[in-house]
Formats: structure tokens, sequence, C-alpha cells
């Protein structure tokens, strides 16, 4: 889903007042909400999510049975190193130790990373440590999705969004998309004038399921994708089964209708939601604005689930679903199981690694939800 789609659906609507959640009577609706995100917010609000707020490389947890996991860790420990190290050599500035003509392209090392892996092996667990070791006041260094990046270019414009993060020490970017060609196209023109400046990337993005396995799969389409950029990136492969289920017992059946709506009801900030409803007010909204849209809410409460019946309404989904995993929403439904949203034919299709993330998230988040449900 190209994040450069038009709004004007949105912009039609009025602001969203977002006040403090104990003062609204009754659960409040996530339909009711279409919030306008100034340029300067979405600069701002570059850096980890709060579920990623206070990582570390200490603690992340590496599976004893994937080297790989902790290999990991100790290149991204040198890189992180390597950038303060090099800001030393540069005088505290910062912009010339990354400059092209520095080394030969043969001997040059690189600088930039690529975390090449299946969901939920932890590489935003990792790109988030990587931003916090780096040593950089947090205005130096930025931190967003790839969708969060194109919203950003098309918020300020390109050469603005070249002249606000060129003066960065390193950027992060999660969830690096290959399924939209002109995206993909125009993060890697800006990446190439953001490397001119001095600026360390950082990149993560999934290996598809069903090509675990196969080596280089995802590495070899980021580096193609990105065109004159892969002598700057060194792929990391990380191995592993998805953390948020390894060892857990599985996520709780839906909630019976009542159920949902009483605990929407008795929880403060809770929103409740005709599911329906909420995808035909997704489309409203654009997806840059999807993270204001939760500002305030404690849970979210969705009852009628349904699988989705068409793939611009999944991205959509996909897109909300990964705003409340960030923020540590739970969510708490009512319907079919979270599992069964994306149909066959979805799943087998180019966007599959986004609607397995999605299920892994939206399940995790169901897990959450339990607590509010046996309260």
């Amino acid at each position: 889903m190209s994040s450069s789609s038009a709004d004007s659906a949105a912009s039609s609507q009025p602001a969203c007042r977002i006040g403090k959640a104990a003062t609204h009577e009754g659960p409040l609706a996530l339909t009711a909400r279409a919030p306008r995100v100034p340029a300067d917010r979405l600069v701002a609000e570059m850096v980890p999510p709060p579920r990623f707020g206070v990582v570390s490389f200490d603690n992340y947890l590496p599976d004893p049975n994937q080297p790989s996991q902790a290999e990991a860790v100790r290149v991204l420990r040198d890189f992180a190193a390597g950038l303060g190290d090099q800001a030393g050599a540069a005088g505290g500035g910062g912009r010339r130790w990354f400059r092209r003509a520095a080394k030969p392209a043969a001997t040059r090392t690189p600088r930039g990373v690529y975390l090449d892996g299946g969901y939920g092996v932890g590489k935003t667990h990792l790109l988030a440590s990587l931003w916090h070791a780096t040593p950089a006041a947090s205005e130096r260094k930025a931190f967003g999705t790839f969708v969060e990046l194109t919203n950003l270019v098309g918020a300020l414009g390109f050469q603005e969004t070249v002249r606000t993060l060129s003066g960065h020490r390193l950027l992060c970017i999660d969830e690096f998309e290959l399924d939209d060609p002109g995206d993909t196209v125009l993060v890697s023109s800006l990446l190439s004038r953001l490397v001119e400046s001095g600026v360390a990337l950082a990149a993560t993005s999934n290996t598809l399921p069903g090509k675990l396995g196969e080596g280089r799969f995802a590495s070899a389409d980021f580096l193609r994708e990105i065109q004159g950029l892969s002598a700057h990136f060194r792929p990391l492969r990380i191995d592993g089964d998805d953390y948020r289920h390894r060892g857990l017992p599985e996520a709780p059946p839906p909630y019976p209708h009542e159920t949902v709506t009483q605990v929407a009801h008795r929880t403060p900030g809770a929103s409740l939601d005709d599911f329906r409803a909420l995808l035909d007010h997704l489309s409203t909204v654009h997806p840059s604005r999807y993270g204001a849209m939760s500002d305030g809410i404690h849970a979210v409460c969705l009852t009628g689930v349904v699988p989705v019946p068409d793939q611009s309404t999944a991205l959509r989904l996909v897109v909300l679903a990964d705003r409340l995993y960030d923020r540590e929403v739970p969510v708490l439904a009512s319907g079919a199981p979270f599992d069964q949203l994306f149909s066959e034919e979805m799943l087998r299709g180019g966007y599959r690694k986004k609607y397995f993330r999605a299920i892994s998230r939206l399940t995790a988040l169901a897990r959450d939800a339990k607590s509010l449900a046996e309260a």
C-alpha cells in the first residue's frame, strides 16, 4: 500500500480533540477520530515507539538454539561504538566521516546494516537498541517505519526531508517495504542523498514465510531494490522462531459480544467499535494518522470481527495493528479469531509478510487483554 495515496477524505473532517480518558463518559470510539498530524510532529516522533522505548542489547534475549541472534548483537554493538568513534574523529561534527570519497569502494567498510529475518525474531528490538546505543542527542538520530518515512516526504517534500535528516548521525528504518516500487525508489533516492551527507543507515525487513532457510532471499531483494546503496549495507541474517509466542500459551479465543461490551464500559480509556465500521472508517483516515488516532486509548474492544473483505482494507488493518502494538494497547474482540482475518489467497500473495506480522502482533495484544476480561 502506497503511503503517498491521497487522503482528501480524511483532511476534510474536523480535527480530533483527544482529552484525558478519565473525563470521558463511557467507552471511546476509534471511528469518531480523524486527527490531523502536523509535519513537525512527524519529525519529533521519529524515535522508537513506547514498546521499544527502553530496550537495549542487554535485555535482548538471544535464543541459545539460534547463534545468529547473539552474533547480531555483537555486530550491532560494534556498529554503534564505531559511530561514536567516527563522530569523535570528526571533531564532534559527525558530518564527514561517511563521505563516499573517504576510501575506495573496494576497501570501504559498509556503514549501514540490514537485519534480515522472519517476523518475531526481535529485529525491531535490535534496531531500537542500536538507536539507544548510538552516542548522539535524540534530535541527531531518527527511528521510523518505512511508511512513516514516506509519510514524512509527503508532508515536507523531498528536498526539505533531505535537509531535515541530513544533520543526523543515524537513521533507523523499520519494516522496509519491497512491495511498492514507487515508494521504494523514492526512499532509495532519499537514502542516497543522506549517505552523501554522512548519515549512517540501519534497516529491517522480513524474510517471506515459505522462504525461510533459503539463505539471503530477503537481503538480496533489499539490496537490489535500493540500487546503488547496496555497497553501504552489511546484511545480518537473524534466524529463529516468533519470540512473541515462544513458550507462551495460545491466545485466548474470541469473547462473547456481551463480554467485550462490558469490558469496554468498565475500563477507563477503552474504545468500543464494531469491526466492520472500523474498517470502513480506516479508509477515510490516512495511515500516517493511525498512531494519533490511538492517542489516549488504553484498550481496544472490537465486536463482530470478520475476515477482511479485500486487500486494500487488509493493508490498512496491518498499519493499525502495528501502531497498536507499538503503543502496547491490548485488544479484546468478539467474532472470528485473528488467525482467520486474512484469506488463504492473501497469505500466499505478495503482502503475506505483512499479514503474518499482523496476526502475530494482534495475537500478542489479545493475550495482553485477557486480564481485562477476567477482572
